[in-house]
């Protein structure tokens, strides 16, 4: 019986991208469709999620690929300002970035949202930010 999850040698497809460590730990890194992929390189969105929301003017962050003519994807930040703090300018959030990530993985463009789409189980839902991105109608 042959399955889709299943590779041709019997290795089980999760769809996950993982790192096995000299232990021979495995680490699950990211869903594969949470890696934006610039420019031939691929970049962490949670990652950088994780960072952001790290800045002491971020309440929340997401970071979605949008589609970019030179670089095939660019990595775009989505951010809810602290409401009680100064909302940090995209260049506060791209040098912040800069001191954990290299100057192709970091996002030049920022949305500044009051809310965040998310599922209905409360993950962030990329899908619904990129169609309200695309008609202009995020943020």
């Amino acid at each position: 019986m042959h399955h889709d999850s299943f590779s041709d040698d019997g290795w089980f497809r999760t769809g996950d991208v993982a790192t096995i460590d000299a232990d021979g730990y495995m680490q699950i890194t990211d869903r594969t469709k949470d890696l934006i992929k610039s420019g031939g390189e691929w970049i962490s969105s949670v990652a950088l999620e994780v960072a952001l929301i790290g800045h002491p003017g971020v309440k929340e962050a997401a970071v979605i690929a949008i589609s970019d003519e030179k670089w095939g994807e660019r990595p775009l930040g989505i951010i809810i300002p602290k409401q009680d703090g100064e909302v940090p300018t995209s260049e506060d959030l791209q040098q912040f970035l800069s001191r954990d990530f290299a100057k192709y993985q970091i996002p030049t463009e920022y949305i500044f949202a009051k809310e965040i789409p998310k599922t209905s189980v409360g993950k962030f839902d990329k899908k619904e930010m990129r169609l309200r991105y695309a008609n202009g109608s995020l943020g």
